[in-house]
């Protein structure tokens, strides 16, 4: 049985619905399913499911495909692991299939940080890892944290690995590359190894922490190398989204020993930046997992001020955002040592709702002697519930605000409607200019209604072979293709099953993509049907005068002047017949 047997197999197996269902709430409203979609800031159901057609589309974002895609882009996957994990859902095994494998160039730097792994857990293992076995257990790290999260240990003074490994047949170039050696020596001495993983949970970096008390850096950190951008990793990625669909919420910390520490009271659902700032491709994945986000960040100076810039930025993403302020300038590591589970869930419950986090922030060194200082606070906290939905609220802020500082509640009332006024006006005018869109002309709309006939009819397919319709763009050349090709290679095509197909041709996908979102009909008689091959056909022949008409300005010669003339004169009488 062949790739595409398989995965059709699979697919008409697991019904979309079903496996959408299991991830987001559904509506049934008519014939299909709808929900709030999770590939963009979705504030109300975007996202149809039709079970016919077993696809779904974003009317706001754009977000098109079948049940394989949808797995991909929620969960991280492969093409080839959604499929494994659907097969398994139905009892379906696909080891010893063939499937194509993207970015295989990297594979090697995989093997070579999948060996290093396993090489530095045997070091720490080993009788010569015992100090490190010491240390971790008095930072109350057990053995099952070391081996849930891959902790090994790097020797001293030696440059074993390289050794190894260029034993192994794996180049000095490639190790250097990657982060693991420099000039024939390894990176890292005698230090406890904490692998990094990218989202999908392949190991690509390490941070190596010194324990025996050595006054070197405390961390040694991978470079950046072609599998290791630090803008888009996030520790603890690849286990916290199986917990964050469970608890509905994701805590984001600092560090990955806060992850670690937080992980050896049962909290999963967390994730950690790892020093870097917070990048827009990290939002995008943190948003994948939940449009609920605690932050814990550090509780000193620093932290405080990243929570406050991070959670506005969360916050214009309209992600709903609560802040975990830590005392004493804890971090989640020493205040879960210090203080226990029970104290850690209870900040957990009772975090900070960001816009009360920010009013707090405000307060903090204001001089309320002063009445400028006063009334800027007072105004920046107008400013600040102008964005918040929730009535009660804002009018419980308002009346503190009145009380606090001895003024009518009414002028704090106007004053927050006109600042909430400029508020939705301004977010109107951006609605409006994301919802502008770029015309499709006759040609276009005609074509695209073809490839979708095409789809759900598929005695469209001969009559387009028939037509052999001249096709400008290449694009949807090549897709009138491939469909082409599809139907006569398997005696039948759907929408699902060539989303499956078009897998590994990018451009191609995102045009059938688009012309799925554009929802043209799917009921098509001959009549109809050619009327669209005759805007085809017009097209072509109005390209063909127009480039006539042009060599005709530039043509000197009467003879061929009249020639041209001539040519031009045929094509319009032919067009006016086909009309």
């Amino acid at each position: 049985m062949n790739d595409e047997n398989y995965s059709t197999i699979i697919r008409e197996k697991n019904d979309i619905v079903d496996i959408i269902g299991e991830r987001i709430p559904l509506v049934k409203k008519g014939k299909n399913f709808f929900g709030v979609c999770p590939f963009h800031d979705d504030t109300s159901p975007s996202l149809c499911v039709s079970r016919e057609k077993q696809i779904y589309t974003c009317f706001s974002c754009h977000a098109t495909g079948n049940v394989f895609s949808f797995i991909m882009d929620y969960e991280h996957l492969t093409f080839g692991e959604a499929l494994h994990y659907l097969g398994e859902k139905v009892g379906i095994s696909i080891n010893g299939l063939h499937l194509k494998q993207k970015n295989s160039k990297y594979q090697k730097y995989y093997d070579i940080y999948d060996f290093t792994v396993k090489y530095f857990q045997n070091n720490l293992k080993s009788e010569i890892g015992a100090r490190a076995r010491n240390y971790l257990k008095e930072r109350k790290i057990d053995d099952k944290i070391i081996k849930e999260f891959q902790i090994g240990l790097s020797l001293k003074n030696k440059d074993d690995l390289t050794k190894i490994l260029t034993l192994k047949q794996y180049d000095l170039v490639d190790l250097n590359k990657i982060g693991l050696a420099s000039d024939g020596h390894d990176i890292y001495s005698d230090r406890i190894m904490f692998p990094l993983y990218d989202i999908s949970g392949k190991v690509v970096g390490f941070s190596g922490r010194v324990y025996n008390g050595d006054k070197d850096n405390k961390y040694v950190n991978t470079k950046e190398t072609p599998i290791f951008k630090k803008g888009e990793c996030l520790y603890h990625y690849h286990i916290a989204k199986e917990e964050a669909r469970v608890k509905k919420n994701i805590i984001l910390m600092e560090g990955f020993m806060d992850v670690i520490r937080a992980s050896t009271i049962g909290i999963k659902n967390t994730i950690a930046l790892m020093g870097t700032a917070l990048t827009n491709e990290q939002i995008k994945l943190i948003k994948r997992l939940s449009n609920n986000i605690i932050l814990c960040l550090d509780g000193d100076e620093p932290g405080r001020k990243a929570a406050y810039n991070i959670g506005n930025i969360f916050l214009k993403e309209n992600i709903e955002v609560k802040v975990i302020t830590l005392p004493n300038d804890d971090d989640p590591d020493s205040f879960i040592l210090k203080e226990g589970k029970d104290s850690f869930l209870s900040y957990i419950e009772n975090a900070l709702n960001y816009n009360d986090y920010k009013i707090k922030v405000m307060r903090e060194n204001v001089n309320f002697n002063s009445i400028e200082e006063t009334s800027n606070y007072i105004n920046n906290v107008i400013d600040e519930i102008s964005t918040i939905d929730d009535e009660i609220r804002i009018e419980i802020i308002l009346k503190k605000l009145a009380k606090d500082f001895n003024i009518g509640y009414n002028t704090l009332e106007k004053k927050f409607l006109n600042k909430r006024g400029e508020h939705n006006k301004t977010k109107a005018q951006n609605i409006i200019k994301d919802q502008q869109k770029s015309h499709k002309n006759k040609y276009q709309k005609a074509i695209e209604q073809i490839i979708y006939f095409m789809l759900t009819n598929e005695w469209v397919i001969s009559e387009v072979d028939r037509a052999n319709l001249l096709i400008t763009d290449e694009n949807m050349r090549l897709l009138v293709r491939e469909i082409c090709y599809y139907y006569h290679t398997y005696g039948k095509v759907n929408i699902a099953d060539m989303i499956t197909y078009l897998n590994d041709k990018e451009k191609l996908l995102i045009k059938l993509n688009e012309i799925l979102y554009s929802s043209y009909s799917d009921q098509v008689d001959k009549e109809t049907l050619y009327l669209y091959f005759n805007v085809i056909k017009d097209d072509n022949v109005n390209k063909q005068i127009k480039v006539l008409e042009n060599r005709l300005k530039n043509e000197l010669d009467p003879i061929k002047q009249a020639k041209i003339g001539n040519e031009i004169r045929a094509l319009r009488i032919g067009d006016n017949r086909n009309g």
